[in-house]
């Protein structure tokens, strides 16, 4: 899920749209899920596994690092 913070819901929907994305996206405006899982800029990644553990990754990520993050968490399921 993406989550965008710092803009209007309007920017957001162009940015979904500008890029192509086809995954969920939701505003946060009041930054509360960048201040729980301490990220201060964007890019940003945070993982979250199914027991609830997260790990945050700053910056951009290629598709194959993406993939593999993907993959791993998969398999910790």
């Amino acid at each position: 899920m993406g989550v965008a913070w710092n803009g209007s819901d309007a920017s957001m929907r162009a940015f979904v749209t500008r890029h192509g994305l086809t995954f969920p996206n939701a505003a946060d405006d009041t930054g509360e899920l960048f201040r729980r899982f301490g990220v201060l800029s964007q890019p940003a990644w945070v993982f979250v596994d199914a027991k609830g553990n997260a790990q945050r990754t700053l910056g951009e990520l290629t598709g194959n690092a993406l993939i593999g993050r993907l993959e791993a968490l998969a398999r910790s399921a």
